[in-house]
């Protein structure tokens, strides 16, 4: 079987478990994830349990493109949107009012993190479900993340209903994407570089 042969086959797996209400195990821009669809409560709690993480750290979402973004926050300001087209490295943005995402993705003050994510595997999944991925990364609560999908914990890897196949022999220089928020007056804050 060629290489995209396995890619599709490993796509259509995931999307199916995704789908089916599942939580899965992915590569993403950044380092591997553990992850579900954005409007699935129930997995979006099980991603808590797996990771031990007290509910009120919220969690991130990636999108597949600006189009998408546009369906979860009530604006994408100009600075952001630059941003987005510009910047060389992954980059989470936290936008300050969330909109059609379950209460459990969004913060007190209704503001939520989202990334548009540049990882093929990611974006196809997105596209297919036609949902935002949840993301978080591969680890328990306050322990390093991954650098790779061979240092992912097995009790992380059984939790999981689906692992992907991709990139599982690359080895991640493990960093979090930058993160910035965005303020009233269509400035930003860096919260993490």
């Amino acid at each position: 079987m060629n290489e995209s042969l396995f890619f599709e086959d490993d796509v259509r797996q995931a999307v199916a478990v995704l789908q089916g209400g599942g939580v899965i195990l992915y590569p993403t821009d950044t380092i591997w994830g553990i992850g579900c669809k954005a409007n699935d409560t129930r997995a979006i709690s099980r991603i808590y349990t797996i990771k031990q993480r007290y509910e009120k750290k919220n969690l991130i979402i990636l999108v597949d493109s600006e189009e998408m973004l546009r369906r979860y926050v009530t604006e994408v300001p100009a600075v952001a949107s630059e941003l987005i087209h510009t910047y060389s490295k992954p980059l989470t943005i936290v936008y300050p009012k969330a909109q059609n995402l379950p209460s459990i993705l969004v913060a007190n003050d209704q503001s939520i993190a989202i990334r548009v994510v540049k990882h093929p595997f990611c974006i196809e999944v997105i596209r297919r479900i036609d949902a935002p991925l949840v993301s978080s990364s591969a680890n328990l609560s306050g322990e390093p993340a991954p650098a790779s999908y061979s240092s992912i914990t097995d009790q992380i890897k059984q939790a999981v209903d689906y692992i992907s196949t991709t990139d599982r022999d690359k080895l991640y220089k493990p960093a979090a994407s930058t993160l910035i928020r965005i303020l009233p007056d269509d400035n930003f804050e860096t919260l993490r570089d």
